[in-house]
């Protein structure tokens, strides 16, 4: 699909890996209370959500993708690992074909892209092993604005063609469709596949979620898009995931809700945001296309891309999409039942600093037991935990652990919860109190515990209480109280410190345990009355393009706004975001109010829907409902009193993230 943005956006598509199940020693096997879902179809395709590559988001319609590029991703596949780790499709997306058929009404590949045809490449991409994915639309053209040809009334015709040369993937766009009805064109291309004399060819529904597949397309296609585009930023990812997790019931064997392709490694976010894209796609059972540069990848990014223990719990055979245990404040606990009995659990943490996440084994579902295994999927490390699953999660991070009823709990060390009280703001010049805690989660004793803060050079770190602990059982902590100085001068903005733990197991074992975080340098607010689009502010996410400081949203690029427009009303100042957008303020409890009139640009037409939000140190102190284009401004006031931090939000109304160019014309703060 090409974003419904007037602007062009990258394309990303993720592939399917069979891997070997992480098995958690002695987990019992727990019926599944629902039953997974039979494949739909029947035809034994995608019993695991398909993992591999498109090319998309690495080349566009550009002329280096080509026969010589496909091959070689290919061979990256083999030599980096990735086909070892399950990946198996190397997906063409547009752009392959002429933008006419011959005089038989057939499909004609680029000559000069694909000198040697299909077949050539797809023999190639067999020969390694691997397999090859296609690319066409449900209309009379493709979503390129070049008019390549799509398969509408030609769905036989072009099945047959995939099928003599030996594809085994289509992924089937929704451009140009001329309005005829989703479902029907879906369905006569299952036919078409089906007709081709057995070829099996994994069918991805790309519909953008627009007449909800979920509900009627099990027995269609393999998997189905449930949202627009993604995009390389953290609130397109942001977006996209709370869209996705709610439809959990209706994923399984052969039948798999699409939240798009991985960003992983594209540079538009961080590697702890990648993580998070990773993990949490990896728990919802998503198919798993990597749509980065594998030419060009860094050694993270296959890192990441390749973490067998994470890519297991996506390609579990049970086939359970996870489900939300809880969400609060940006704090979200996700489960995912496993075959041999146990859970994964992501406990994600989606605001700007960080928070400590946490549930129980027997709230993820787990039978009681006298303690658990717990697994740590990033760290690859085990631990035994009495029951509590916790940890304090850097800002957009995700720790991913897998936890089992395991009666070998005892040869694991216990866990530690590393934690912070309160938020690691410091003016710099000044000592700023910060509060470290070490939890023994385990049902063993961790036994010469210490603790150490350290900081950027310069820095000032110095602990007032006690840093070490004898023994601490099972609940009880060794709470640390430091001071933490930046030097005068020190310019705003994060700095990162770490908190490291080290302990004894009651074996001996010498167990150290790390929490990296951030403290931000922060300068007081003025005194008076100031425009939000003129203060620095502590951090800004942001939808699609960066937020922009007295001008509209724009496109993409920085900068490229226009004056703040809503309902042929402009203003001069204000915050140009859109949605999922969230911006922060220091106001270090010397404020009282923001105000700002809020709306949707009018730069977007009749596009757009979104919902205001002002939240006060964690507390939403004022909201808007859905607004859309034909609404006027709408005025908002919080009060802030008391608040050392403020955060403007805008979601996305429910609808996802298209066209969600949102202002907050004249937004003002008065200390």
């Amino acid at each position: 699909m090409r974003h419904l943005h007037t602007r062009t956006t990258r394309r990303r598509t993720v592939a399917a890996l069979t891997v070997l199940l992480l098995a958690v020693p002695g987990a019992p096997a727990v019926a599944n209370e629902e039953g997974p879902a039979s494949p739909a179809l029947a035809d034994g395709l995608a019993l695991t959500p398909p993992m591999g590559f498109n090319n998309w988001n690495s080349t566009h319609c550009r002329a280096e993708f080509n026969e010589s590029m496909v091959k070689g991703i290919a061979d990256i596949f083999v030599e980096k690992g990735l086909k070892d780790a399950g990946y198996q499709y190397v997906n063409l997306d547009d752009c392959w074909a002429l933008p006419a058929r011959d005089a038989d009404g057939k499909l004609v590949p680029d000559p000069a892209r694909f000198p040697n045809g299909i077949k050539a490449v797809a023999d190639y991409v067999h020969s390694k092993g691997l397999k090859l994915g296609i690319y066409t639309s449900a209309g009379t053209k493709t979503c390129n604005s070049a008019g390549f040809p799509g398969a509408l009334g030609h769905e036989y015709s072009d099945a047959q063609q995939f099928a003599d040369w030996g594809v085994d993937y289509l992924k089937y766009d929704n451009c140009n469709n001329q309005g005829v009805d989703a479902r029907l064109r879906y369905t006569t291309m299952r036919d078409a596949l089906e007709a081709t004399a057995g070829r099996p060819i994994v069918y991805s529904i790309c519909e953008w979620g627009q007449n909800k597949p979920w509900e009627w397309a099990a027995d269609v296609g393999h998997l189905w898009r449930t949202t627009g585009d993604i995009s390389d930023t953290w609130g397109s990812m942001l977006s996209i995931l709370k869209q996705n997790l709610p439809l959990a019931p209706h994923a399984g064997p052969g039948h798999w809700n699409d939240p798009d392709m991985l960003e992983v490694g594209n540079g538009g976010m961080t590697a702890t945001e990648y993580r998070s894209h990773f993990s949490m796609w990896s728990v919802m059972a998503a198919p798993l296309l990597i749509g980065s540069d594998l030419r060009t990848a860094s050694d993270e990014t296959f890192e990441i891309l390749g973490n067998k223990e994470v890519i297991a719990v996506d390609q579990d055979p049970l086939g359970k999409q996870g489900s939300v245990v809880s969400s609060e404040g940006g704090r979200w606990v996700v489960a995912k039942e496993m075959k041999d009995g146990s859970r994964a659990v992501a406990l994600f943490n989606e605001t700007g600093s960080p928070q400590r996440v946490a549930t129980t084994a027997t709230s993820v579902g787990l039978p009681d037991a006298a303690a658990y295994t717990l697994r740590d999927l990033w760290q690859h490390k085990s631990y035994n935990t009495a029951g509590t699953i916790s940890a304090t999660v850097p800002a957009h991070g995700t720790v991913l652990v897998r936890v089992a009823a395991d009666r070998r709990w005892n040869q694991h060390p216990p866990a530690v919860e590393l934690g912070l009280d309160g938020s690691p703001l410091v003016q710099a010049g000044t000592r700023a109190p910060l509060t470290t805690t070490v939890t023994d989660l385990g049902r063993t004793p961790a036994r010469q515990v210490s603790v150490r803060l350290s900081g950027p050079d310069g820095w000032a770190v110095k602990p007032t209480s006690p840093t070490t602990s004898a023994g601490l059982s099972t609940g009880r902590s060794l709470r640390t109280t430091w001071t933490v100085t930046a030097p005068q001068g020190t310019p705003t903005g994060s700095y990162d410190l770490t908190l490291k733990a080290s302990y004894r197991s009651p074996a001996g074992l010498r167990v150290e345990s790390v929490l990296p975080f951030t403290a931000t340098v922060v300068v007081p607010p003025p005194a008076g009355t100031s425009g939000l689009g003129d203060l620095p502010w502590l951090s800004a996410a942001n939808g699609y393009g960066p937020v922009e400081r007295n001008t509209s949203n724009g496109e993409s690029a920085a900068g490229d706004g226009h004056p703040i427009t809503l309902g042929g009303v402009v203003y001069a100042r204000g915050l140009g975001v859109h949605a999922e957008s969230a911006v922060e303020y220091y106001t270090g409890a010397a404020c009282e109010t923001v105000t700002a009139d809020v709306g949707v640009d009018d730069e977007k037409g009749a596009n757009g829907t979104v919902a205001f939000e002002v939240w006060a140190d964690g507390t939403r102190v004022a909201s808007t409902g859905v607004l859309t284009n034909a609404m006027p401004a709408e005025p908002l006031t919080a009060d802030i009193t008391g608040a050392r931090l403020v955060r403007l939000v805008v979601t996305d109304g429910g609808d996802g993230i298209d066209s969600d160019h949102a202002d907050w014309a004249d937004a003002r703060l008065s200390c």
